[in-house]
């Protein structure tokens, strides 16, 4: 598989939440080692309203999700080194609403949990201010979750994932690091550090 197709594979598991393709990944043996180069450059998105440094070539993805029942549009740029995947999602909601924000970062939040096969309630959230371009900070959730990427319960490959969710207007935000091993924190620190909403 090349490396744009694995780039696709993996944004389309955060878009479905499908746990179970990422057992079929590593099965594949798509996930080669190699010695990571990161290369920084900083990528502002206009249309979904934020910015951020990604350590690669990013790649584009959208599509419909339904989120309990109601169709939202989903934009994604994802760029990969070695096999760690660098994403960042934005939810468009029908409205501002603080119960409609907080229930797709509910929904979000329960679906990473079950890509690694715990359950929507696992331990480790906390809160995290996301900068503002123009100065100031929201209030997001942070959670680090570790575990088998299959169903709960389900042996497979085991897989981390550090992200971010965060809403501001009409839009929820996913910013994700998902690998076999996170990368070393300063790297961790460049993507999260410089993710800044418009």
């Amino acid at each position: 598989m090349s490396l744009t197709a694995f780039r696709h594979a993996c944004a389309s598991l955060l878009f479905r939440f499908g746990p179970r393709a990422l057992c079929v990944l590593a099965a594949a043996g798509v996930l080669t080692a190699c010695t990571p180069t990161y290369d920084w450059r900083t990528v502002t998105n206009n249309a979904s309203g934020y910015s951020v440094d990604l350590p690669a070539k990013p790649a584009a993805d959208q599509r419909d999700v339904d989120i309990d029942g109601t169709p939202m549009r989903m934009r994604m740029q994802t760029a990969e080194v070695d096999d760690v995947l660098f994403v960042v999602g934005t939810v468009e909601l029908p409205d501002a609403r603080p119960e409609t924000q907080q229930r797709v970062i509910a929904f979000l939040r329960a679906g990473l949990a079950r890509n690694v096969g715990l359950s929507s309630d696992a331990p480790g959230a906390h809160d995290v201010a996301v900068p503002l371009a123009a100065g100031g900070t929201v209030e997001g959730v942070e959670m680090r979750l570790t575990g088998k990427a299959g169903t709960t319960g389900e042996s497979g490959t085991s897989r981390t994932i550090h992200a971010r969710l965060v809403a501001k207007g009409a839009h929820v935000y996913e910013v994700a690091i998902v690998g076999r091993a996170l990368p070393p924190v300063e790297q961790i620190d460049q993507f999260f550090g410089s993710f800044k909403l418009s």
